[in-house]
């Protein structure tokens, strides 16, 4: 199949790699314009486009896909489908309507649970315990397009986003696979979503990271684990932003919310449902990201301190 291909983060490689593998003729690959990183502020390609410019893919970086001249290259390009997969661009209905197969997108959730920018965090910080990852066909709606196929896997009781991210690539670039050879054999039939069951995954902001202390030991401990790698999960500590990366929740306290309890080998906290958190790895602000015990040999921290 003639298929041009659309992606930008690291989530959209394993997809376009899969159907380079099978067989599939990538005629061209869009992806976001470089942007710059570092101290430097160098100039720096997707991981998508270094993947497609590792397989001598031809690579557009567009800054609209409104203007005219997209849709332009897509017609002299005259795919059979457009795979999408993480863009970062809304596609006009022009553009929509132009492949045979239509435009078939990979979304890293059990649609229409979880549309929107950042479904595999949410799904964690929301304490589900199953995700997947749906293709789907795009219409002009964000995430709401008729649902092909699906594949559902379980979310660890300690999972984070970021190993979550790294499984649901890999079940997406076979989902992927399976459905183009169901729409090219017509085996798959479109089901329209039930927007009645519909939830939101809106961005990711740093903000999002804040701790409410008074929230339940697991509700913080979900979004702990859900924000990591970025922003992850953060407090105040004696006047100090501390980002806190991995947590286990304890038996019951009856110390006020926010407290810490014990400060040994461990950070301890009490939270707002009377169970304890117990912080075993974090990054105290100028400090390198450590585990708690290494950062108690070189801080005494009192119990009854209040974190936030």
């Amino acid at each position: 199949m003639n298929i041009v291909y659309m992606g930008t983060p690291g989530f959209a490689v394993p997809p376009l790699e899969a159907l380079i593998g099978a067989g599939h003729r990538v005629q061209g690959v869009f992806t976001m314009p470089d942007k710059p990183k570092g101290r430097g502020y160098a100039l720096t390609p997707t991981p998508v486009k270094e993947c497609a410019l590792a397989h001598h893919l031809t690579v557009y970086q567009n800054n609209s896909m409104r203007d005219g001249e997209a849709l332009k290259i897509l017609q002299e390009l005259n795919p059979e489908l457009i795979v999408v997969v993480a863009y970062g661009k809304i596609l006009p209905k022009e553009i929509l309507q132009l492949p045979k197969y239509g435009c078939v997108n990979v979304h890293a959730s059990l649609l229409p649970k979880y549309r929107g920018a950042s479904p595999v965090q949410w799904s964690i910080v929301c304490g589900e315990t199953q995700t997947g990852v749906t293709t789907m066909l795009l219409d002009e709606g964000m995430d709401t397009g008729d649902i092909l196929q699906m594949r559902k896997i379980a979310i660890g009781p300690d999972e984070t986003a970021e190993e979550l991210m790294t499984r649901l690539c890999d079940l997406g670039a076979e989902l992927l696979l399976s459905t183009l050879t169901g729409l090219e054999s017509g085996a798959i039939t479109p089901v329209k979503q039930d927007s009645s069951e519909a939830s939101y995954a809106p961005i990711i902001k740093k903000e999002d990271g804040l701790i409410d202390w008074t929230a339940g030991a697991q509700s913080i401990h979900n979004l702990a684990r859900g924000l990591r790698p970025w922003p992850t999960a953060y407090t105040i500590l004696e006047g100090k932003l501390l980002k806190i990366f991995k947590t286990a929740v304890l038996g019951t306290t009856d110390k006020k919310a926010g407290t810490v309890t014990e400060a040994r080998n461990s950070l301890i906290v009490a939270c707002g449902d009377g169970i304890e958190l117990e912080i075993t790895e974090l990054q105290l602000e100028g400090s390198k990201r450590m585990a708690a015990c290494d950062m108690l040999r070189g801080r005494k921290i009192e119990s009854g301190t209040l974190l936030g």
